[in-house]
Order: C-alpha cells, then sequence, then structure tokens
C-alpha cells in the first residue's frame, strides 16, 4: 500500500434521498478508517443534484447518524452550492467538443427537446480496483450519455468526476453497486483533464438468504435509526459493520474505532458479498456492553431485562445432576450473603459454582438465560433479592 498512501483524500457522497441506510453507513466507515489509518482526509459530501428525490431532512437524519456513530469528516460540501462550478466545466467542454448540445425527440409532452451529451470515443477502458484486481470495459456500449439537462442543470456523473478533481480525492471507495458508473466517469476525467483516482469497490450486503439488502424489502432493517432506538452501541454497530466484508487476519473480534483505525487494512476487504446476520451484531453489543463501566451495564441490563416477578418450574431450580435439595440447602446458605458477592464466590468454589449459582440465577430470574446473579442482584436490590430467593425456598 504504500504507494498509494501519500497526501490520501477520501470522501463519502451519500444521495439525500432518504435516512441514513446501513450500506452507507458501513461504507463511510471503511473510508473513515482508510483515511484515518494513513493520516489522510475524510471528506463528505452531500450529492443532492436530484432536485426533485433529495430532501433537507434526509441529509440531516444522514448527518446527525453519522455523528452518532462517531465518524466525523473534516470537510463536507453540498453539491446544490456548487452548481456554478460545474456549469463552468459544461460550457469548456462544449467548447472543446468533448461534448455537444443535442436535439431530442420528447418521447411524452414536456421533455425537454435539448440536453448536453458526452461525446463518446468509444474506446476499452481498465481500471486497477484495489478490492477486485483490473476490471474492463467496452464504452461503445454507453453510447452518448447524457451529462446535463441544459448548459446550466448538471447531472451526477459530470458533478461527481468535478467534485472529486476540485477536491482532490485521492481512492474512491464505495458499494460494487457503483462499478457500472465507473467508465463514464473516467472517460469525463480524461475529457477535462482530471487524474484518476484509486478505486475501491466494496463488497454487497445481502441479507440470510443472500439477497441484496433493499429499503423495499427489508424495510426498517435497512435504517440506522431503528438501531439507535432500540438501544445498540455506535461502537457495537461500527464493529459489525467492518466484520461485512473485512477481518483482521486473526482471532480477533472485538474493537473500538480508534483499534479498528489501527488493524485496517484494504488488503484484507474481501470481493464476496457480506452477509447481515442479526444474532452477530447481537453478540457484539453484548461484548460492548461488558466494556463499559459497571454503572453503565447496569442501565443496559435493566432496560433489557424482564424484571417483573418471575413464575418459577420447581424443576428448573436444581443444576443439572443436582437434586432439589441440594437446591434448597444452596439458597438457605447463601441467603445471609446476598449483600457479600466475595461471600458467595468462596461458598460456591466449595460445592460447586453450577451448585450455587444456577439456583440463585433461575431464583431472581425465572429464566435459564438472563445476566449473571451478581448482576442481578445489584439491580433488584437486597430487599427484592431476598424475596425471590425466599419464594423458590418455599417451592422446593
Amino acid at each position: 500500500m504504500n504507494e498509494h498512501t501519500n497526501n490520501i483524500v477520501v470522501r463519502m457522497a451519500p444521495s439525500p434521498t432518504g435516512n441514513l441506510h446501513i450500506g452507507t453507513a458501513r461504507a463511510t466507515l471503511f473510508n473513515y478508517l482508510f483515511a484515518k489509518k494513513y493520516g489522510g482526509k475524510f471528506i463528505l459530501r452531500s450529492e443532492d443534484t436530484d432536485k426533485e428525490r433529495s430532501k433537507k431532512e434526509y441529509e440531516d437524519n444522514i448527518l446527525a447518524g453519522l455523528t452518532w456513530l462517531g465518524l466525523t469528516w473534516d470537510e463536507f460540501y453540498r453539491q446544490s452550492d456548487r452548481t456554478e462550478i460545474y456549469v463552468s466545466y459544461v460550457k469548456k467542454m462544449l467548447e472543446s467538443g468533448s461534448a455537444y448540445i443535442s436535439k431530442e425527440e420528447p418521447k411524452e409532452p414536456g421533455q425537454r427537446t435539448e440536453v448536453v451529451r458526452f461525446k463518446n470515443p468509444n474506446k476499452k477502458i481498465a481500471f486497477d480496483d484495489l478490492i477486485r484486481g483490473t476490471v474492463e470495459f467496452d464504452t461503445t456500449e454507453l453510447g452518448d450519455f447524457i451529462i446535463a439537462r441544459s448548459p446550466e442543470e448538471p447531472l451526477y456523473h459530470l458533478a461527481v468526476v468535478v467534485d472529486d478533481f476540485e477536491m482532490k480525492v485521492t481512492h474512491v471507495m464505495r458499494g460494487e453497486d457503483h462499478i457500472s458508473n465507473t467508465p463514464r466517469q473516467i472517460l469525463i476525467q480524461e475529457a477535462i483533464g482530471a487524474p484518476r483516482p484509486v478505486y475501491a469497490h466494496l463488497p454487497l450486503i445481502f441479507d440470510a438468504e443472500h439477497k441484496k439488502l433493499s429499503k423495499r424489502k427489508h424495510g426498517a432493517m435497512v435504517w440506522i435509526d431503528t438501531y439507535k432506538e432500540e438501544g445498540y452501541l455506535p461502537d457495537a454497530l461500527l464493529n459489525f459493520f467492518a466484520f461485512m466484508g473485512w477481518n483482521p487476519g486473526t482471532e480477533r473480534e472485538i474493537f473500538t474505532l480508534p483499534e479498528l483505525v489501527e488493524a485496517f487494512t484494504i488488503e484484507r476487504v474481501q470481493k464476496g458479498a457480506a452477509v447481515f446476520n442479526i444474532e452477530k451484531l447481537k453478540w457484539f453489543q453484548k461484548k460492548h456492553i461488558e466494556l463499559l463501566p459497571a454503572e453503565e451495564q447496569l442501565k443496559f441490563i435493566a432496560k433489557d431485562f424482564d424484571m417483573s416477578e418471575p413464575v418459577l418450574d420447581k424443576e428448573k431450580i436444581a443444576w443439572k445432576q443436582s437434586t432439589p435439595e441440594e437446591a434448597r440447602k444452596n439458597l438457605e446458605t447463601v441467603l445471609p450473603m446476598i449483600d457479600d458477592e466475595a461471600m458467595i464466590m468462596a461458598y460456591a468454589e466449595e460445592a460447586g459454582k453450577g451448585n450455587v449459582l444456577w439456583p440463585l440465577r433461575y431464583a431472581l430470574s425465572g429464566k435459564e438465560k438472563s445476566p449473571d446473579p451478581f448482576t442481578l442482584m445489584k439491580i433488584l436490590g437486597k430487599e427484592e433479592s431476598a424475596k425471590r430467593i425466599q419464594r423458590a425456598l418455599e417451592l422446593l
């Protein structure tokens, strides 16, 4: 990577036509990691050239979501503020002959009779992708494509190339669904004398059935707001997103954002599609909660855990091969110790951890899977904990 890491500038350019999508967040993370790893610049750019679909509330949602995740940017731009720059390039291209005014036959009433088209040289193009290797296209099939509705109304392909050139972007890291955009953009780069950035097209995100995540099919599952509202930690989401398409090459899986920056290399990004596994996300959430200070952990557990009085099953109180009589004896022994974790653990070491801690935890929670008994007692308090242990003893 040494030949590609001098004065790095990357950009993320979401279109504000919807709220922050997990695919956008994942691609932003990869750009952020790459820039920070090599001391580069990370630019955020709102690509709002689609005036009909772009909305301020969507842009606000994207910016707020990325800020919440901790993916801050060095510079911010909005394409609607830069129209004059694009118009000047359209004028230059018309003057040079690399673009022309095309008389169009309107297919429907009200459609334009003139647009600006790029004069396609109809040649083959190859570019080296840091993730996918050499990619080749025959641009002949693209025809003379439209770059502006009129000389004053530039469209996406022209605007993105001009912005990358003006902002000195060195690396374009985006989803592989943008690969088909690349040949058009390379042709425009050559026409305006812009250097070609280094490309890296990230794998798409699939659901458990290996189908592309879509707003239409998957609904709330694709929005960052969903996970924010459900109480997921930003670090847990970022850790999860990083492992959708990348791995550090070791057995380690738990990383904070600064640790991801340190570990990240583009060479470890995979070609194949990444799979969104909600159970894996829940596992990352659990692990990142465990990294929090004890008081913060308690808040999460208390929020997520059912604190209502449990309905106990007498047959489940005893641990595995242990008997109800042994469970009763162990609960009677720990009852006076409930405010002293060290004493309970000393007794558990002597009598068998499972024999002591399982009945205690089940008595407190009524569940076969729950936080450990010491965490439960901190949440419930001494009085309520004693009541629940006593109810279990009565049942036995």
